[in-house]
Parts: structure tokens; sequence; C-alpha cells
């Protein structure tokens, strides 16, 4: 079988999620938020041989693959096909509660290489984007079907794209002449739309429309800031939760949530009385964003803008601390 994604931030995953020592008994429990093509949990059932994971994935594609890679580990190895948020909202909290848990909010490159469905503007693929193709709208959908002006905040809401009025007036133009369904002619719409010094620029110039779409169509964000809350709550005291971003919106929720876990208080200013429970919820481990190192990214070159924050847990959040971040 082959493995197309390298997992990132590897090593530093596996030394601040570390199962061993105090509080953490021999068959600790982690779920892999995240799962893709199984990387990150083939390196923990392999450096922690007692350790137990559940592998979350909402593409049963990828985590077919993830099974087959797997497969060496036995019992010790489950799968839940689904979004994340989902089964953190939904978790039973009569059944055994994790030591660890695991996002790496990243897509996988299985599915810019291998998926056919649309994430690369380097191939001719119908424009999908989905990573549940049995649910919700395309990114034909959405570039067929939004107005000029809503199209043109959607691609810098999410991408910083700087271009993103030019390039959602060309998108209209063209999709008036017919509907716009695959990505190398959404790729080309916008090659043809921005300046020519911008087509040459370090990055193709339809990188960050296509970033917009993908996460516009996944809900990434919407989804973002309750799914670490639950995922938080979930988690067993004295455990350990890491989350990977790669962009600066999914960064800065990561980080205010945590930031807020941290605080003795989260109540407005304005409440006379506190109800949040006036002490920390989890001990910040990681006071910086840990990054890749320089010989990282020469190797795997989509590290390069990964960064990881983990916390430990001391207590339950409560609303307030999901509030304070939106």
């Amino acid at each position: 079988m082959e493995i197309v994604h390298t997992p990132v931030l590897l090593n530093e995953c596996l030394n601040y999620l570390s199962p061993i020592g105090e509080p953490f008994e021999d068959d600790a429990f982690m779920i892999d938020s995240t799962l893709g093509e199984g990387g990150h949990s083939y390196a923990f059932l392999s450096k922690f041989p007692n350790l137990k994971i559940i592998g979350l994935d909402a593409d049963k594609n990828i985590q077919q693959k993830a099974k087959i890679r797997l497969a060496p580990f036995g019992e010790r190895m489950k799968f839940f096909n689904g979004w994340f948020n989902d089964f953190y909202e939904n978790y039973d909290l009569s059944q055994r509660r994790p030591d660890l848990i695991l996002f790496d909010l990243g897509i996988s490159v299985y599915h810019y290489e291998q998926s056919g469905r649309g994430f690369s503007f380097r191939y001719d693929e119908k424009l999908d984007m989905r990573l549940n193709t049995a649910e919700g709208e395309t990114a034909a959908d959405i570039v067929n079907t939004k107005g000029e002006e809503e199209l043109a905040n959607l691609i810098y809401l999410y991408s910083d794209e700087k271009m993103s009025r030019r390039i959602a007036k060309a998108i209209v133009n063209a999709r008036n002449l017919g509907k716009i369904t695959s990505s190398k002619a959404l790729s080309d719409i916008i090659w043809d739309a921005v300046p020519s010094n911008y087509r040459y620029a370090q990055i193709h110039p339809a990188t960050r429309t296509f970033q917009a779409l993908r996460i516009a169509v996944n809900n990434e964000l919407s989804h973002l800031p309750k799914a670490l809350h639950c995922a938080f709550n979930v988690l067993k005291d004295g455990g350990k939760m890491g989350v990977i971003t790669f962009h600066s919106l999914e960064d800065r929720i990561v980080k205010n949530y945590f930031r807020n876990l941290g605080k003795s208080c989260v109540c407005p200013s304005e409440q006379a009385i506190c109800s949040c429970g006036g002490s920390p919820c989890a001990e910040i481990l990681t006071r910086k964003p840990v990054e890749p190192t320089q010989d990282e990214i020469k190797i795997n070159s989509p590290s390069r803008s990964a960064k990881l924050r983990v916390v430990r847990k001391i207590k339950d959040a409560t609303k307030a601390h999901l509030v304070a971040i939106e």
C-alpha cells in the first residue's frame, strides 16, 4: 500500500503527548481525532506498546487505507468514521475517558494527490473538495451559486487573499458562460484574473482561493471551537490534548481557547460574581507554539506552517470558556 502523507511534528507529538509517568496507567488510551493515513497513530502505537487508540476520520476512503496500515496492531487500534465534532459532542461519559487527544488539522496529501476531488489546482478533477462525499455542498456548488460579494468575502475571510474581489468577479463572469465544474477550469479563471506579476509570485495564485473553498465546504472553522471544548471535557483529568494547526485562523482559535483554559477566571468584567469556577482548567505546556525544525521543512515542505499547542487538563471547562473565544 502506498503512503503519500508524512505526519508533521511527529517527534514533538511523541514527546509532548507521551503517556509515560504520572498520572497515566500502563494501558493509556488515546484518541487520534484526525486519523488520515494513520501516520501519527502508527508512531504512537509503535513507541508505546501498551497504548490503545481510537482513530476518527470523516473520509471513509482514507480511513480504509489507515485500517490496512494499522492492522498489525490488532485490537489496540479502533476506528470511527465521522466528524470529530459529532464524536466528542456525543461521547458517552460512562465509558473510559481518553488520557490523550490529538488533532492534526491539516489536510492529508492523499486528498491532494489521490482523492480525485479537486483539492489541488494542479489536476483536472471534479470540483468537489468534500471530505465526506455523502453530505454537504461541493466547491462547485459554492462557485456557481454564491453572489459576487459573498464569494469575495468568503475567499478573503478564509485565506487573506488580497485579490479576492478581482477573483470573485472573474468567477461570476465565467460562470455566466457555463457552469464551473473542474479544478483546472477554476484555476485557469483565477490565473487569468490576477495581474501578471502576481501569477509568478512564490505561490500559485489559486492557492489561497482553493484553501478558502476547502475550509468553507467542510465547515472547518465553524466546527472547531465547539469541537475543542467538547474534546477537552471528554479528556480525563490529568490528560493531555495537543492540536496542530496550519493557518492563522485555526491557530487563533486554538490559542485563544487554550489561553482561556489557563486563566483563573473568564467571566465578563462587568459580572459581579464568578460563575466559571475561579481557577484554571488547564496547564498550558507550550507557552509558544512548537514549530517544525528546518530539517523537517526540508524533508516535508507542507510542515512549514505547522504549529503544535498542548495543554494538560486540570478540570472540566465551562460554557464561559467557549463563549470567550467567539
